[in-house]
Order: C-alpha cells, then structure tokens, then sequence
C-alpha cells in the first residue's frame, strides 16, 4: 500500500490521519500490516474488535494474563472470545521470574516499593515478547485517560519503548481522539461485551490488587495504583508516553 514497512513516513501519515475516525485508522492498520495484533484488556478495546469485524474476518487479538485478574475479567475474556468467535493469544509471565519475585518480596511488595517491579515481570516482559513477533499493534489508548502521561499520544507512532535496532513495530491508537463517554456509547449503541465491574464503579481495570472503584467525579485512573503518584500510573505497556 503506501511502501515498505520500514519506509513508511510516520509523521505524514499521523498528520493525515489524525482526525480521522477510528474505523478509518484501524482499516489503515489492517490493510498495511498483515503481522499485526489488537492488543486486549478492556472496554476499548473490545470496541476496537468489534469494529475491526466489521471490517473483515482476518485479525489478530492478544491478552495479557497477570495471574492476579479479577474472576470477573477471567469470564469477560472468554466473552469476547465467544461472541466474536476470535482466538485470543495469551501471554502469561516467566513462572520463574514470578517465583523468584513472590519468595524474596511476597505477593505483594508493590504497595511499598512501587508497583513497577511487579509489572515488569507479569506485563512487560511477556508483552515485549508479544512484540517482538509483530510489526504493528493495536492499542486502545485514550488522551483523556490519564493527562499526565496519556495527553499527546498520537494515533499511530512509532513504538520507541519497544522497537529496537533490528525491529521497527509501529504503534496504532484509534481511540486516542475518544472521550469514555464515546466509547461507551459505543458499547451501548451496538450492545459489546464489557466487564461486568464496570456495573461495581470500576473504570480503569487492571489486576485484582492493583484496581478499586471510582467515586462521583473522580478520574478514572484514580483507581489503579492509588497509593502512588498520578505521574507514575503507567505500569511500562506504554512506556514511550513517560518519554513525550
């Protein structure tokens, strides 16, 4: 389409399509790259299946599965899986990496030392091997998620946390543009499957002992990793917006 992968101008084509619909950047995606994979985890997510179905059939989904998901996240996954009649690609962490952390720190370290530590071996370690097999992903990042980190994101980038010298994997964010209020019109207009914690006042869902509900006003990434600083709320999945 508009050249060889590693020859595509990024800055043009994000200048181009940065006010386009999401559709219209994710057929982008789809039609450029065929090593590609919508990357899962929650309600934007599965508006972004679910318009990539309406595309076509031939697309790729891959979760991340911590170990310390909600039950409720567990039978969401399998949902999703069900009702769009999709594989999804599961990665788990190293269980040696995940023994070696709980017998020295215990299973829950991070609400002293942060929660980095821990995301690095159930989140980014198995995600950066995800990627390493793909030339482009799809996220279903948000501007307004998080004004400290997620603000300037654009709608396709280069991956600058997770390219290296001999791979170059380009970073699609359909959503960036949409407000929550968007997406979940969206899910209620075309009934998607959604997390049923969302009916509990959760928002922003991660793993079980890392996520709470919102109340009235607050915002939504309140919720996750509330004993740190706002500033700090990216568990590494989206390293490159620490780096903006």
């Amino acid at each position: 389409m508009v050249a060889a992968h590693t020859d595509l101008n990024i800055a043009a084509i994000e200048a181009e399509y940065s006010q386009k619909s999401p559709r219209e950047i994710l057929k982008l995606a789809l039609d450029t790259f065929d090593n590609m994979a919508i990357s899962f985890s929650g309600a934007e997510d599965v508006v972004l299946i679910d318009i990539a179905s309406k595309i076509t059939k031939n697309f790729r989904v891959f979760t991340l599965d911590t170990g310390r998901l909600h039950p409720e996240t567990y039978q969401f996954l399998d949902k999703v899986r069900e009702h769009y009649g999709i594989k999804l690609e599961v990665m788990f962490p190293d269980a040696a990496e995940v023994q070696a952390l709980v017998e020295e720190k215990g299973l829950f370290s991070f609400y002293q030392d942060g929660h980095k530590e821990c995301c690095a071996v159930r989140k980014v370690r198995p995600l950066r091997r995800k990627l390493n097999t793909l030339d482009a992903w799809v996220t279903g990042q948000r501007k307004d998620q998080s004004p400290s980190t997620r603000n300037h994101i654009p709608v396709i980038e280069l991956d600058t946390a997770f390219s290296t010298e001999d791979h170059q994997l380009i970073k699609f964010n359909p959503l960036a543009n949409w407000s929550s209020a968007q997406v979940w019109e969206y899910i209620r207009a075309l009934d998607v499957p959604y997390n049923k914690l969302h009916e509990r006042g959760f928002i922003s869902i991660g793993c079980e002992p890392c996520t709470r509900p919102v109340l009235p006003n607050q915002h939504e990434r309140e919720g996750r990793w509330w004993w740190e600083e706002a500033t700090a709320k990216e568990c590494g999945l989206h390293l490159g917006n620490l780096q903006k």
